[in-house]
């Protein structure tokens, strides 16, 4: 609870907490506050070690912005096609993209993911 008004207010946070304290909402809601889904481009970077991380971090982006219907969110990961991630970086780019490093990684490498507009970027359990 601590963290929440400094993560809102836009400055850079460390947050360290036991299982279940919710450190993911305090990110989640800090980007959302932030985010300006006016223009089609990756607005926040999330990176996270595993695939099922990313997946309920997605799940928590899509629940908490139920009423923000124009903000868009995506998953990247390895194991996987990476034709399927460039499609939709290019054809819906989301404004909130989840990702593991190496997939994001070789997305960047090959000039798939652009982050000229990214102003957010956050590193979970990493």
């Amino acid at each position: 609870h601590e963290c929440i008004p400094q993560a809102i207010l836009g400055t850079d946070v460390l947050c360290q907490a036991k299982s279940g304290m919710g450190k993911t909402a305090v990110f989640v809601l800090a980007c959302l506050q932030q985010l300006d889904a006016s223009e089609k481009a990756v607005k926040t970077l999330v990176i996270c070690h595993t695939r099922e991380l990313a997946y309920q971090i997605k799940h928590e982006f899509d629940r908490f912005a139920k009423y923000f219907t124009e903000v868009k969110t995506g998953v990247v990961y390895g194991g996987m096609p990476i034709a399927k991630d460039r499609e939709m970086l290019k054809d819906s780019c989301p404004h909130i993209l989840i990702g593991t490093p190496g997939r994001v990684l070789g997305l960047i490498r090959e000039k798939d993911l652009k982050l000229d507009k990214c102003t957010q970027f956050v590193l979970d359990e990493c």
